[in-house]
């Protein structure tokens, strides 16, 4: 199939299981975003400064210049395989995530400050490997949303989780869960969610995937404590539709926190 028909195929794919979606109120305006997010898998040493120093001096610039942001750029402290390093990079269209590659090597500017890591060699190399996955924000919370410290740099952890199912049917009601109350449960427990998205293609599917952002430990703990006990959610996950057995059978649970690069 060529790539035209691919995306044209997936979409169309996202497009009869949104139409499925109960409507939530977005806390943010204008049409839905899609997703980059990326993991580079690292070894303790040069890598990691020059995988960081790639982030910061010229893709992130590069991104910037094509009006795509903001870009959140992310250590791995707590899940498997460390030392890794995640992006996430939104885009207002799927060609424009699907197709960043190719657009950053046409890119003169972005591959001069780039070279040191776009060049490197097998006898040096600047990763091990590298996981993306392309994501469609949820209808309901259609653009990336930074918590308000990372304007600051304050201080900052997020968690990314993903929820595996163990079919499609059962992952378009997952999906339809937060749109039937989720999401407000979630800002009632005063939670800063940044993003939410459908995978569209990567591993592990049908998944989906979503980041939420603490000031600390503490402060994840307490709002989690807050989640699980609201009678909303104690209703919400009680409705046979949404069980939780038949519709996730496995959940990756993540902390990260913000490189000095990051946007978010």
């Amino acid at each position: 199939m060529q790539r035209r028909q691919f995306l044209a195929a997936t979409l169309a794919a996202s497009a009869l299981t949104a139409a499925r979606r109960t409507p939530a109120q977005a806390p943010v305006p204008g049409a839905r975003e899609f997703y980059l997010l990326r993991r580079y898998q690292l070894k303790s040493g040069p890598e990691l400064k020059l995988t960081e120093n790639y982030f910061a001096a010229a893709l992130i610039p590069a991104l910037g210049r094509m009006g795509m942001g903001p870009v959140g750029a992310f250590k791995l402290d707590i899940g498997p395989e460390t030392p890794a390093y995640y992006l996430l990079i939104p885009g207002a269209g799927v060609e424009m995530v699907a197709e960043l590659d190719l657009r950053l090597a046409h890119d003169a500017e972005f591959l001069a400050a780039a070279a040191p890591f776009w060049n490197a060699t097998a006898g040096a190399p600047a990763f091990e490997r590298v996981e993306s996955w392309l994501l469609a924000a949820f209808e309901g919370w259609p653009r990336v949303t930074p918590p308000a410290a990372a304007a600051s740099k304050g201080k900052r952890m997020f968690q990314l989780r993903t929820y595996e199912s163990p079919s499609n049917g059962e992952h378009v009601r997952k999906v339809e869960m937060f749109h039937s109350g989720e999401f407000e449960i979630f800002q009632a427990a005063g939670f800063h969610p940044v993003f939410f998205g459908d995978t569209l293609v990567g591993s592990r599917m049908p998944s989906l995937t979503y980041m939420l952002s603490f000031a600390d430990t503490a402060e994840l703990e307490a709002k989690w404590n807050v989640f699980r006990n609201d009678p909303a959610w104690k209703k919400l996950s009680a409705d046979p539709r949404f069980a939780f057995d038949p519709i996730v059978m496995n959940i990756s649970n993540l902390m990260l926190s913000p490189l000095d690069c990051s946007q978010i």
